[in-house]
């Protein structure tokens, strides 16, 4: 019997967990600082309208289309939408992407729950938030691997609870987790913002007003509009904090029935997460920081990082000043970075296992334990070699670049080849809300543009500002690519001593590096092999 969705409550509360992630809290202030607050605010709900809403419409088109044929995971919906053998294909990054991203995901949803607990314990009040984190991580100086016994315990642990949640089926594992934990996420959120907002002079250690750090957020300046690298960094938010090219919408919109809603569910879910991001998540960390340190210090601290150094490091101290409040200020904020990272590893997990359901016929709790094996062993890999940047491998090729290929590709398929006209008829049919017109054109041409503007931007990304950068090719002096570029990446741009092994034959960084990509481009070939295997064993058992 096919599994469908309890409630419509349920379903866009689990929509919007898929969404809301640890992003929305950690990465979404950082990206607001290090590009300029109300700078980066303005091409942020640009690329939200221009991209964002256009392609939850199409994923949830894609996803309700496949549904009907008996598809939950995107090999199989993709397959759906032509002729073409080769269609099925693109769907293989809906199952690498999730696994690989769950592996690691799940890893930093457990330091939540782990320092819920020491915040309860009360550790931060004899220890130093950033010490603490060095030795439950077990990062050394010079070392290339770790074995953190307390950070491997709780990472199986949540790794665990995900997977007996998933084994429990839609409504009574997926949906039941995300009508609990999304209401008490924002309500932990909306209570510390309050707290926070209303830090002033009498209150111990505030070295400026908290609304400071507010007004650099929201104050617009226009100066985003003419820097192509702000552009770049809001349509990639836009990616991340929407779960988009992942194949998780896909999945939880194929449980829909055919006449169901999906334009409006669509639009509310990715307004919930929008809610959650820019008015809860721009609210909480930065002016609490910013109450403490001053806004300068926060965003030299944030410059060039992702969050995590003032979410994990910074704010477990500083709620030391809000005396008996602390240890439940400490358990709430890390209370909900894990309700916020538990939704959305769910929605990673689902398309595995009903890849596994669907085309090999396994039971609900085999294809639950498979999927918790697999990340175990991909997660086991982040948590060992974390010292030598395995975890930052994993988060820019599963995580980052491969969403935007996915992306670019369904946006291409979905326009050109479903065609556009059926595509169009697909968002609309049920519909409980009119979409402007506007937005089949932004769907048609406007977002595949949008989005190989994002590829091209990733891939040759320079060393210096884009103007910059373009002046010196003119002039002949060629491209310098930012080592965070991916062709950067792969030519290990601005690395003075690329070795796989030093003097003492003993391997380096660089060694793990290259084998994490290779172990990545094994688990996109592994899982091309099954899709390939499934659709033979269709063939020969119609």
């Amino acid at each position: 019997m096919t599994q469908r969705w309890g409630t419509r409550v349920g379903l866009i509360l689990a929509m919007a967990g898929n969404a809301v992630g640890l992003g929305n809290f950690l990465r979404f202030p950082a990206q607001a600082i290090q590009n300029g607050g109300g700078a980066f605010i303005i091409p942020y709900l640009v690329s939200f309208v221009v991209m964002g809403v256009p392609l939850l419409w199409v994923e949830w088109a894609i996803g309700r289309h496949g549904g009907q044929f008996g598809h939950h995971s995107t090999p199989g919906m993709f397959d759906r939408l032509g002729s073409s053998h080769w269609l099925k294909y693109i769907g293989v990054f809906g199952l690498f992407t999730n696994l690989c991203i769950a592996s690691y995901y799940v890893y930093i949803e457990s330091w939540a729950l782990a320092y819920v607990w020491h915040s309860l314990m009360g550790t931060f009040g004899h220890i130093e938030a950033s010490v603490f984190f060095s030795h439950y991580i077990g990062t050394a100086p010079g070392g290339l691997a770790a074995w953190p016994a307390e950070a491997i315990f709780w990472f199986l642990l949540t790794l665990v609870m995900n997977t007996w949640i998933l084994s429990r089926g839609l409504t009574r594992g997926i949906e039941a987790a995300a009508r609990i934990g999304m209401p008490l996420l924002i309500m932990f959120a909306i209570i510390l913002v309050i707290r926070g907002l209303l830090l002033g002079p009498g209150d111990l250690h505030v070295v400026e007003s908290p609304l400071a750090g507010l007004n650099f957020i929201w104050q617009p300046r226009t100066a985003g509009f003419l820097n192509p690298s702000t552009w770049l960094a809001a349509a990639g938010q836009i990616f991340f904090t929407l779960s988009l090219g992942m194949g998780s919408i896909h999945c939880y919109a194929s449980y829909l029935r055919e006449q169901d809603d999906i334009a409006l569910n669509a639009a509310s879910a990715g307004w919930l997460n929008e809610f959650v991001e820019v008015v809860l998540g721009g609210s909480l960390i930065i002016p609490i920081s910013t109450a403490y340190l001053g806004l300068a210090a926060v965003t030299a601290a944030t410059s060039s990082g992702s969050g995590f150094t003032l979410g994990f490091l910074t704010l477990p101290m500083l709620f030391g000043n809000w005396g008996w409040f602390a240890p439940l200020a400490g358990a709430m904020w890390f209370g909900l970075l894990f309700f916020a990272g538990v939704t959305s590893s769910l929605a990673m997990g689902q398309p595995i296992v009903t890849f596994l359901e669907d085309e090999f016929g396994l039971r609900s709790a085999r294809a639950s334990q498979t999927f918790g094996l697999a990340a175990a062993g991909l997660g086991l890999f982040c948590v060992v070699f974390y010292p030598s940047g395995a975890f930052d491998e994993f988060d820019f090729w599963a995580g980052t670049f491969s969403l935007v290929i996915f992306a670019l590709a369904e946006a291409f398929v979905f326009s050109w080849i479903f065609p556009l006209e059926t595509g169009w008829a697909e968002i609309n049919r049920g519909a409980q809300l009119k979409i402007p017109h506007i937005f089949r054109v932004l769907i048609g041409y406007i977002t595949p543009a949008f989005l190989l503007v994002i590829f091209l931007g990733a891939v040759f990304k320079p060393s210096r500002e884009w103007p910059t950068a373009f002046a010196s090719l003119l002039e002949g002096h060629g491209w310098g690519l930012s080592p965070d570029s991916v062709l950067g990446r792969v030519m290990h741009a601005g690395e003075a001593h690329y070795v796989w092994f030093n003097v003492q034959g003993m391997p380096t960084r660089d060694f793990i590096i290259d084998m994490t990509r290779v172990l990545l481009t094994l688990v996109f070939v592994g899982f091309a092999l099954l899709v390939r295997i499934a659709w033979k064993r269709r063939s020969t058992n119609p």
